[in-house]
């Protein structure tokens, strides 16, 4: 991170328990090497042993991951990066309305079969990301499951997830694999709406559709961080965790990012 980056993101932090009284032994790592190092897996996409020579052990750098995944730290951790970014942005940090899209990617062999499946729609052996983002296109809540786990079967587990944690949420897009009763579900369950955005019957080629497009930038971003262009995890409590932090990187950019000027 550069020095401007790790002003906006310091304050954002959680704060360790031996630091608000409540037992632990200190770090002996500073949060920003933490921070970089595990910044530099993700988006590069190496393996934990081979963490270069000037970040922290790798031992060490992996033991702070975990601790971050097991108390949900992360997860944290972005939540108030988003909002920022919002806020930012001029709107309300709580967003109102949402998009949601799956996302399979192939397996690596490390992956139990317990956790992965076949997508027979893209024809991909591996798992799938269900996601949900806000209009801005930031992550309002993932879940990683086998891919052959049905769109609208992760749905209500996910929008209920979403849902419990955004209570100004009201509408949520999708497309043409959330089609059934999946909609009245949402509405008697969450009180959301949900919108199904299709395609035109005689469209042919791409078309970019309204709302939908929002949460492929999302997609487009992860793919950019090596580490999550095929799923490396065991757990899909880690893959998750890798997405929350490849897009912590995403927010912090745009937090740094000067304004435009205004006319």
């Amino acid at each position: 991170m550069t020095d401007a980056e790790w002003s906006a993101v310091r304050p954002l932090l959680p704060v360790p328990g031996w630091m608000r009284g409540r037992g632990g032994q200190p770090e002996a790592y500073c949060h920003r090497a933490m921070l970089d190092a595990i910044r530099y897996l993700v988006d590069n996409g190496i393996k934990w042993r081979a963490m270069p020579g000037d970040f922290p052990p790798w031992d060490r750098a992996y033991a702070f991951f975990r601790r971050w995944r097991d108390h949900a730290l992360v997860k944290e951790f972005h939540d108030r990066l988003r909002d920022r970014v919002r806020e930012r942005a001029g709107r309300d940090a709580e967003p109102s309305a949402g998009v949601i899209d799956s996302q399979s990617v192939k397996a690596d062999a490390v992956v139990g079969t317990d956790s992965r499946g076949f997508d027979g729609g893209k024809l991909i052996n591996g798992r799938k990301r269900h996601v949900v983002v806000d209009t801005l296109g930031l992550l309002l809540g993932v879940m990683v499951t086998s891919a052959g786990i049905g769109d609208r079967a992760a749905a209500k587990a996910l929008l209920e997830r979403v849902a419990d944690a955004h209570h100004r949420l009201e509408l949520v897009w999708a497309d043409g694999g959330y089609t059934g009763s999946l909609a009245e579900h949402c509405l008697a369950a969450f009180a959301l709406v949900l919108a199904i955005v299709k395609r035109s019957d005689d469209t042919r080629g791409f078309v970019v559709l309204p709302k939908r497009w929002i949460v492929e930038r999302l997609f487009a971003h992860l793919m950019r961080s090596r580490r999550l262009v095929r799923d490396f995890e065991r757990r899909t409590t880690t893959a998750e965790a890798m997405i929350y932090w490849s897009m912590t990187m995403v927010m912090t950019r745009r937090l740094t990012r000067s304004r435009p000027a205004r006319a």
